[in-house]
């Protein structure tokens, strides 16, 4: 198999060093060439033709969201956002996923630290390899985001659960469910496999958009209807059932299929805790994370989907499921709000 061509942008001498190093130690990654600024990575993109860009998006001469936004009109490629785990930093991270990057990548505080991502990073690198560019960014400008005013949550409890999991492609996956929901829709909790504070700020912005309010995750919150809780980055979530209530479990604990959050945790403790009342929904991603808690979900006997392939980014996740059995229903992402609701 041939070798993913990789082009670093970064205006640190050091993480350029750091990461080729790192990354070329992948046998199926090749780190082609390095850029201090989107301006000599103009040129060496047009020379190097690499098949995935790892963008630090606060650079000098150009900011790597003007770049990145020239990018995907000009020349769109996959590309990797490598942004600061600081408040703005996850903003600006968010908006170049709007923009059309494929994934976000927190960096560390210390530059010699940055070799201790570089397996998460090559693992999303090999996922944004397989990205459709022309189909990724089509299907982005047929679903513009739609301006709601977030009600408050009803102050009652949900006699159902929707458990939605998600990785690569899964913000506007996520985005695209949400925001076709009444505003009393059944309780729902989302795992998307994002790093700390970036889901912070991601909840914040679907909670402008949707009629639902969305929240990030903390333990003790209540699963309701017209509320949407999404597991905290760099930790997993759990719902948990006392009487007729439920609600969440937020805690650390060892990495599960590589992430935390991992969707496999929170589908598990879905089935145990709902059982029949229970939806689950497996969206686009890369790995095999979350088959085996939608398999466990349905043989709790909840209702269960999967994304299919042609609207998926990356087809990984829901075809475990579907070759597991797991997935009561396929279906592209432009039905799966009606089939939650029907």
């Amino acid at each position: 198999m041939r070798k993913i061509k990789v082009l670093i942008v970064d205006d640190s001498a050091v993480v350029r060093t750091i990461l080729a190093r790192e990354l070329d130690r992948d046998p199926q990654i090749e780190v082609v060439g390095t850029a201090p600024d989107p301006y000599v990575a103009r040129d060496l993109i047009v020379q190097l033709q690499p098949d995935v860009i790892t963008l630090d998006i606060e650079m000098p001469r150009m900011d790597g969201l003007a770049f990145l936004r020239k990018l995907m009109h000009y020349y769109p490629l996959p590309v990797i956002v490598v942004s600061s785990l600081a408040e703005k930093g996850s903003s600006v991270a968010l908006e170049a996923l709007e923009l059309g990057a494929v994934e976000v990548i927190a960096k560390p505080g210390a530059s010699y630290s940055i070799g201790d991502m570089s397996e998460q990073l090559a693992d999303k690198i090999k996922a944004a390899a397989w990205v459709d560019m022309k189909s990724w960014l089509a299907k982005k400008a047929k679903s513009p985001a739609l301006q709601f005013v977030a009600p408050r949550a009803l102050s009652k409890t949900t006699d159902r659960i929707i458990a939605i999991g998600a990785s690569t492609g899964g913000t506007e996956a996520i985005k695209e469910i949400l925001t076709r929901l009444p505003p009393g829709a059944p309780g729902i909790v989302i795992v998307q496999h994002m790093p700390a504070n970036f889901t912070r700020t991601f909840a914040e912005r679907l909670n402008t958009l949707c009629r639902i309010e969305v929240k990030e995750a903390q333990s003790g919150d209540s699963v309701i209807a017209g509320r949407a809780l999404l597991a905290p980055g760099n930790y997993h979530m759990l719902l948990r059932r006392s009487g007729s209530k439920y609600s969440v479990e937020i805690k650390s604990g060892p990495l599960v299929h590589h992430q935390r959050p991992s969707v496999d945790v929170l589908f598990e403790s879905v089935a145990e805790s709902a059982g029949p009342n229970a939806i689950g929904v497996l969206l686009t991603g890369m790995g095999a994370d979350g088959a085996e808690g939608l398999l466990k979900m349905r043989q709790a006997g909840a209702h269960t989907i999967a994304q299919d392939e042609a609207s998926c980014v990356v087809f990984g996740m829901p075809k475990e499921a579907i070759k597991r059995g797991a997935a009561e229903n396929i279906a592209p992402l432009s039905e799966i709000s009606q089939l939650i609701l029907s």
